[in-house]
């Protein structure tokens, strides 16, 4: 099995994409603290293969996560061929979740988040630089103590730990 040192990126790749460019570029200026290491990087996949071997390649970038963090727009609870699937995937292998709105609400969107995440132990959090640097470093060790002491549900920052990173 993979060193799992990754953060897996889901989104919608035809609407939403330019989020999670945005997230690279953050990653690579000098004047922010945002650092992630990015599951994509490690194959290619090309919009002409077959669904199974797009889904063998996610599957190996998932298996080096060690966390999981999807970009929620306005389509994304209606995309089940790949998001759906990948979300489905992170559960079954007990990833940390962040749900990143990109409407910037800044806990679980009913409308928005995919059915399949409502109940279940996830981070929501708006989509800004500092916040989902707090969450990439603090998520993953409350989603262990929360899931052993048998907590589930959404959970979210408050207005306090915005205020801590400067929003």
């Amino acid at each position: 099995m993979a060193y799992r040192n990754k953060t897996y990126v889901a989104f919608d790749a035809d609407s939403d994409i330019r989020y999670y460019r945005l997230m690279t570029a953050w990653k690579q200026n000098d004047f922010t603290n945002f650092s992630f290491f990015d599951a994509h990087d490690l194959n290619n996949i090309w919009h002409q293969s077959s669904e199974e071997t797009i889904k063998r390649r996610l599957r190996e970038r998932m298996n080096s996560a060690k966390i999981f963090v999807i970009l929620i727009g306005e389509k994304t609870k209606f995309l089940y061929k790949f998001v759906k699937w990948e979300i489905e995937l992170a559960l079954k292998l007990g990833l940390p979740i962040i749900v990143v709105n990109l409407n910037g609400k800044r806990a679980m969107d009913d409308e928005m988040c995919p059915p399949v995440l409502r109940d279940k132990l996830a981070l929501h959090v708006s989509f800004n630089s500092r916040i989902i640097q707090k969450a990439l470093e603090e998520w993953g060790g409350y989603h262990i103590r929360n899931l052993n002491s048998g907590k589930s549900g959404p959970f979210y920052y408050n207005d306090y730990a915005y205020k801590q990173v400067g929003l």
